[in-house]
């Protein structure tokens, strides 16, 4: 849609529309102000209403939860409304006042002024596809029906080719003084100490550290004078004039083939930002050091808070580094500590939440998300599995498997490799029953272990546990496939820290701990539990020869669940594959 007397085009990246066809509804269109206008590159579910009307948003909830999922760099451009037996323009214009609303939400200079806005509408009791509308320099009472569609047939490429990701990892401790007779005050003492960091990231004294975590490029330092010149201009004013200025395709590969797209870590151009405060700049005048000292005139208590901020941010690859950084990558970082302050506030004194950003890419999303979650109970505490299937409910993700937990988090600085060296289980085979030969059956089905494991059996590691390990090894087996298939990032547990475990929930003596007594099926149901808040079914049969009685009920266990299943009869144990 290059000039005026054309009719307009929306592009639509995401192979499917994540649209609910079985209920009215609300979604947010997602694009990008570095794609060519009306790109769609996903849909996020409308979850927060302020009554019963799934049409009416909550817009501070959704403004609050959407401002730390998406990344800077993609922006809300439009709704889709599902309804039934709707008036199309009407719920459209529906669509783009909602639209209006939560980017006003979202961000104080985001307005409709001269930003077209999609409004689409999907009939409940029509089974065609959604119907577009635009309107026209974002007013309400211009409304232009869009007939033509298209669909990009590499999305991957056409994301990735135009842009690139930044990132930035940064601690920050607040150390906030209160006197005990007054706690309230901390609560504005650390409001204020928040604010003061945010108002660091424009001093001049500020140096950036940029580098490229995919090429062996030399590092960029841009110091904070420059940042804020480049800030007060529009990203079309540097394209144009600015044409010394280093661009973000500076650190971008130069023979990558993205027609191929594997992964983020593998396949996108990634840029590492740091942020350094010069505090030794030399003085105009020479002076000594000097000392201040603020004796407290009351009892005075201290309270350190630590946020582990970690950005991500989008930007076009002919954007200027400072332009990025400048607009993308501080206002990215400050909102993230105001959404920290924001969840933290309420609990201040009484042991404040832990959290930690991830980023996620789930399959069939073509950006990158980031999600809060909060450490201290671990990854199955109700709260944080509640958190979890509410993500998977906005962004339309399925919920029988792994998707946005820890060890499903995007890796960009290689953590998870250079950890895997030595991690325990990093040498040992894995998904040995596929070399086996069938058992020749005529009409036979296999029934057989979903996913990967790894295989462990006795004397493994240089432990002689013959004779006694062969459970604690059904048992490490059982919980390697756990951890291949994501639904846990735990180390597969040794001999001792299983026998910890037993101890700790009370299931055995102190005594337990190093000796070479064997376990059973009780003991790995219990481990399960507490290691990785896996539950347990436990068949008993009176012998082998009852055990054909049972393969329809474990045929369907490997058809529904997946798992390795562990045998046990005496003193033995085995692990069953299939």
């Amino acid at each position: 849609m290059d000039t005026e007397n054309q009719d307009p085009t929306i592009r639509i990246l995401c192979r499917r529309l994540q649209i609910i066809k079985n209920e009215s509804g609300l979604q947010w269109l997602i694009g990008s102000p570095f794609f060519p206008r009306s790109t769609i590159i996903s849909t996020f579910r409308c979850l927060h209403n302020t009554s019963s009307n799934p049409l009416s948003p909550d817009y501070s909830k959704e403004s609050d939860d959407i401002r730390t999922l998406l990344p800077k760099g993609f922006e809300v451009i439009g709704a889709l409304i599902v309804e039934k037996d709707c008036n199309f323009e009407k719920i459209a214009r529906e669509a783009i006042n909602a639209a209006c609303n939560l980017r006003r939400s979202l961000s104080s200079d985001a307005n409709s002024g001269n930003l077209e806005l999609i409004g689409a509408v999907v009939d409940l009791n029509n089974a065609k596809d959604a119907r577009f509308f635009m309107s026209k320099d974002g007013k309400l009472d211009s409304l232009q029906s869009v007939s033509s569609i298209v669909y990009e047939d590499n999305p991957e490429k056409f994301v990735w080719e135009r842009g690139c990701l930044l990132h930035c990892a940064l601690q920050v401790k607040l150390p906030l003084y209160y006197e005990p007779n007054k706690p309230n005050d901390v609560h504005d003492i650390y409001m204020h100490a928040a604010e003061a960091v945010a108002s660091k990231f424009r001093e001049p004294q500020v140096t950036c550290l940029i580098k490229g975590l995919n090429e062996t490029s030399g590092a960029v330092v841009l110091r904070g004078s420059e940042l804020n010149r480049d800030s007060s201009s529009s990203s079309s004013e540097l394209k144009d004039s600015d044409t010394k200025a280093l661009l973000c395709s500076h650190f971008s590969s130069r023979i990558k083939d993205i027609t191929s797209f594997s992964s983020i870590e593998e396949s996108a151009d990634k840029i590492q930002v740091s942020f350094l405060l010069n505090k030794s700049m030399k003085s105009v005048k020479p002076s000594a050091p000097i000392t201040a000292y603020y004796p407290a005139t009351e009892e005075t208590q201290l309270l350190v808070i630590s946020h582990k901020l970690e950005v991500l941010c989008y930007a076009a690859k002919d954007l200027s580094l400072a332009y990025s950084i400048s607009k993308l990558v501080i206002p990215a970082l400050v909102d993230q500590l105001y959404s920290m302050r924001k969840v933290i506030m309420p609990d201040l004194l009484k042991g404040h939440p832990e959290l930690q950003p991830y980023h996620f890419l789930p399959q069939g999303i073509l950006h990158p998300i980031t999600v809060f979650y909060e450490l201290s109970y671990g990854e199955t505490e109700l709260k944080q599995v509640e958190t979890r299937r509410s993500l998977h409910l906005r962004l339309g993700l399925p919920f029988d498997r792994p998707i946005l937990r820890i060890s499903n988090a995007i890796d960009l600085v290689g953590k998870k490799n250079s950890s895997s060296l030595v991690q325990k289980g990093s040498s040992f085979l894995k998904n040995v029953h596929l070399t086996i030969p069938s058992s020749g059956v005529s009409g036979g089905v296999a029934s057989l272990v979903q996913g990967s494991y790894e295989y462990y059996h006795y004397l493994h590691e240089g432990l002689d546990d013959s004779g006694w390990g062969c459970a604690y090894r059904s048992l490490q087996t059982i919980i390697s496939w756990f951890k291949l298939q994501n639904y846990t990032s735990i180390v597969v547990p040794s001999h001792r820290e299983i026998q910890q475990a037993l101890v700790e929930i009370g299931d055995k003596d102190p005594s337990f701990i190093g000796s070479r007594e064997w376990i059973g099926a009780i003991e790995l149901s219990f481990v399960l539990d507490k290691l990785i808040g896996v539950s347990c079914k436990i068949i008993n049969v009176r012998s082998g020869a009852e055990l054909p009685e049972k393969c329809r009920e474990l045929a369907l266990h490997f058809e529904n669940q997946g798992t390795p299943v562990m045998i046990g009869g005496g003193v033995l144990a085995y692990t069953l594959l299939g």
